[in-house]
């Protein structure tokens, strides 16, 4: 799979409202057919920061998303709302879903 996580630092004045800013764009890609998971979470040290967890089934999954209206659209929608460029960090890892954090194990969990 593909595995992407990218910091998005967001102007102080739409941090609140990020969440809704990337409603579309968000919704439109967990409905690809090769995207395993699309997630944001908030910083608790910065409300400013978003950091975005994506996977996608392999390279033409990841293909199509790049290639897709919606990330079109979102290329000239997010900038405007944003301090800088998003960072990225982009793998393709061996697997298809998460793995069990073994060090944490929950003891008799079914």
């Amino acid at each position: 799979m593909i595995f992407i996580t990218a910091r998005f630092r967001v102007l102080p004045e739409h941090a609140d409202a990020w969440p809704e800013i990337t409603r579309e764009f968000t919704e439109a890609t967990r409905d690809e057919p090769g995207c395993l998971w699309f997630d944001w979470s908030r910083s608790v040290d910065d409300p400013t920061e978003y950091v975005l967890i994506e996977a996608f089934r392999d390279d033409e999954a990841g293909a199509a998303h790049v290639r897709s209206e919606h990330f079109t659209t979102a290329r000239t929608t997010l900038p405007p709302h944003l301090v800088e460029t998003p960072r990225i960090v982009n793998m393709t890892i061996p697997q298809d879903d998460w793995s069990l954090l073994g060090e944490m194990a929950v003891p008799d969990e079914n």
